[in-house]
């Protein structure tokens, strides 16, 4: 068994969106959020788009001091334009290089949603664990069911040392209810992407979090 963490996170999560395009990244930033994944679904993109859009967010987080921006998935394409993070999901760890990301100092996030997954990811020493589905969400489909604030609060705690974030149907009105489960980040898509003012729903989410 590998005895190397990930490289720890070089600053609080607290407010996390996750985003389709590398331009949602450069806004948010400007914005003032810090923690922003991009999450690009494959098959609505040609490969050399994704690339794009990768190096892009890359290049857009290395700008602004203090960014953590993450990329879901396209972990070889994050590795080579220099990406801060990757997050993957359990069924990423079979083939993932997971030796090759932790030399090159990229942090890595890992998704669980059962206790079970919890230990497996645990192993890995990531740089942060996500916990979901809270809720309900109509954005990917999910074949486990919400946990809930009653099992966060149980299972946040078997996370440690590892920084945890809340994923999965989080409303802005719902998140200061998640924080109070003892997370350090809260995820969130809709809530900003979907947003009447996005900007607004940004700045109001990095309050909600300090509450």
């Amino acid at each position: 068994m590998n005895t190397t963490a990930f490289a720890p996170l070089t600053s609080p999560i607290g407010f996390y969106p996750v985003v389709p395009t590398a331009a949602w990244v450069e806004r948010l930033l400007g914005w003032g959020v810090r923690t922003i994944q991009l999450r690009i679904k494959a098959a609505d993109h040609t490969p050399a788009a994704i690339e794009r859009e990768v190096n892009a967010a890359v290049q857009a987080g290395r700008k602004v001091p203090g960014a953590q921006v993450f990329i879901n998935d396209h972990w070889q394409l994050a590795l080579a334009a220099g990406a801060y993070g990757v997050h993957l999901g359990q069924e990423d760890l079979g083939f993932a290089d997971i030796a090759a990301l932790r030399q090159a100092g990229v942090r890595l996030g890992l998704s669980t949603h059962t206790p079970a997954e919890l230990a497996r990811a645990h192993a890995v020493q990531p740089s942060y664990l996500a916990i979901g589905p809270i809720y309900p969400t109509t954005l990917k489909v999910m074949p486990y069911e919400p946990v809930g604030l009653e099992r966060l609060k149980l299972w946040a705690p078997q996370a440690a040392p590892y920084p945890v974030v809340a994923i999965g149907g989080i409303s802005l009105a719902l998140l200061p209810g998640v924080m109070a489960c003892g997370v350090d980040g809260v995820a969130v898509v809709s809530a900003v992407t979907l947003a009447a003012d996005p900007e607004q729903a940004a700045r109001s989410g990095l309050q909600l979090v300090l509450i």
